[in-house]
Parts: structure tokens; C-alpha cells; sequence
């Protein structure tokens, strides 16, 4: 199975090239963010055309997230156990929750397709609710391993945080004054992985940046970051047998700012003791 996360940055806008980059890559499961849609709004007929099931979640115009697969979705959730909401001006418990994840399990894979708060400023509220929100995943994430120590858990999607020196490339962006790159940030991801999960790319995909601002040249100077990851338990992990950046999707006519992260799984693993003997 092929296994891609993707910022589309409006489903709507994007369609051609998000359905002809599925097609084209032989992608079988498209995770995407920021869909900037209602599910009523959301172009189904396009995925339906190339073999895709679509099923998405968006409360308006901004955030929003989905799913498509070419095997069946089953299993679906709009929100993981514990997420906290955000209204500005609103310190309740009980905020309201935004579009921000969706579950579901296909192919006896659990994956989730999120997008994390953007923090917009170190002193904002709106960078307690990102903390709170990546604390609540980690707790979320180590629950559910703790019940299923052998689930091929998933957490995809844009993260909002640079979680290493190297995945900052953007000299805008620093430390002390910036979101994305502070401790907090740093160790509220970290979590994540004290919590059972594992970067399954980046062993096979060292360095390279899944973001780049449209100002600046950013990208036409290589100035990214990577902020968009692929989050898998250890039977997940287990699973993986390649992965890409793709890159070159931030080329061409109206792109999204983000670009896909692409892993390959092997879930048919043949059991040794399948395997016939031959003898000579």
C-alpha cells in the first residue's frame, strides 16, 4: 500500500493536480489538510472518477481535512479522544472543536489525517491551544498503544513544528521569536515519539523540506521547512519499504505551499515458515 499526507491548501482550487498526483504516483491512500471545504463542497466527483472513496471533514473555509482510498474506509472518527477545541476569547474546557483530524482504518491500518494549530505567535493563545492539542495526541497515541501494542497506527499530516535544527531552512523563522522551531513546540512533538510513534521517513529520507512560503523565493532558494511527517507505531514502522518527498509539487501553476511525503508499506509480509523448503 501507498501512503501519501498532503497540505492541498483548498481542496476546491487544487483538484486537477491533487487527483493527477494520486493517479500518477499510484498513491492508494491520500491524506490531506487544510481542505478548506465543508464535505458538501468538497469535489467527490473528481476522486470518484480515478477509483478513489472520499471522506472529509470541514466546518468552513479555513482548515479541514479528508481522506481518499481506493480500498474501503471503515471505521471513520472526527476527532481523537481527548482533542482540545479553540474559540478566541473562549477559556472554557469545552471550546468548540475544530476540523483539524480524521480517523479511519483501511486495509487494517489506522490512519489519521491531522493539522496541527499553527501557534501564530509564542505569547498567542493560540500557541497553548497548539501545546494542549499535541499534548492531547501524545496522550491519545499512548492510550490506544498501551490497549494494542501490535496497531498499525498512522499519524499524518502537517505538524506545524520543525522539530530539528536541519528541517529549518527558512531565516525567518528562529528560535525565540518564531513558532515551529521553540522547545515547547520541540518537546510537545517529541512526545509523539516517547509515546510509541516513529519518523518512519526520515531514515530513508534524510534531509529536504516539505514546505516553502509563496514570499521571498522562498522555494526557488531552497528555503523551506519540514513540517508535514509521517508518524507510525512500531508495526507500522515494521511495515514501511520506501518513502519519497515529492518535491517537485510545489512547481508548476498554482500550487499548494506544501508538498506530499510518500511511504510505501508492505503489509503481506511472507512468513518464513510459509516458504516451501527445497532441498538438494
Amino acid at each position: 500500500m501507498r501512503l501519501a499526507t498532503w497540505n492541498v491548501n483548498s481542496i476546491r482550487a487544487r483538484v486537477v493536480r491533487t487527483v493527477e498526483f494520486a493517479v500518477r504516483e499510484n498513491i492508494d491512500v491520500l491524506a490531506m489538510q487544510e481542505i478548506k471545504c465543508k464535505p458538501e463542497q468538497f469535489p467527490y466527483a473528481e476522486f470518484e472518477a480515478a477509483g478513489y472513496h472520499v471522506v472529509a471533514h470541514g466546518l468552513n473555509q479555513w482548515n479541514g481535512v479528508a481522506i481518499a482510498s481506493r480500498e474501503p474506509i471503515e471505521d471513520v472518527e472526527l476527532s481523537f479522544a481527548g482533542m482540545p477545541g479553540f474559540q478566541k476569547g473562549y477559556d472554557g474546557p469545552d471550546a468548540p472543536l475544530e476540523a483539524r483530524a480524521i480517523g479511519a482504518t483501511i486495509n487494517g491500518v489506522r490512519v489519521w489525517s491531522l493539522y496541527t494549530p499553527n501557534g501564530r505567535a509564542l505569547d498567542d493563545p493560540h500557541m497553548t491551544y497548539k501545546l494542549h492539542w499535541l499534548d492531547a495526541l501524545a496522550r491519545y497515541t499512548e492510550t490506544e498503544l498501551a490497549a494494542n501494542p501490535e496497531l498499525k497506527l498512522a499519524l499524518v499530516g502537517d505538524f506545524n513544528v520543525a522539530p530539528l535544527d536541519e528541517d529549518n531552512g527558512d531565516p525567518t523563522i528562529v528560535e525565540g521569536v518564531s513558532t515551529h522551531v521553540s522547545p515547547a513546540e520541540r518537546a510537545a512533538f517529541g512526545a509523539l515519539q516517547s509515546a510509541g510513534l516513529t519518523d518512519v521517513v526520515r531514515p530513508l529520507v534524510p534531509t529536504g523540506y516539505t514546505y516553502w512560503d509563496y514570499k521571498q523565493l522562498r522555494f526557488p532558494r531552497n528555503e523551506g521547512l519540514r513540517i508535514d511527517f509521517i508518524l507510525g507505531s512500531s508495526a507500522f514502522a515494521d511495515a514501511v519499504s520506501g518513502a519519497f518527498i515529492a518535491r517537485d509539487e510545489r512547481k508548476g501553476e498554482i500550487p499548494s505551499d506544501h508538498v506530499p511525503v510518500v511511504v510505501d508499506l508492505d503489509l503481506d509480509p511472507v512468513d518464513d515458515d510459509d516458504v516451501p523448503m527445497i532441498f538438494g
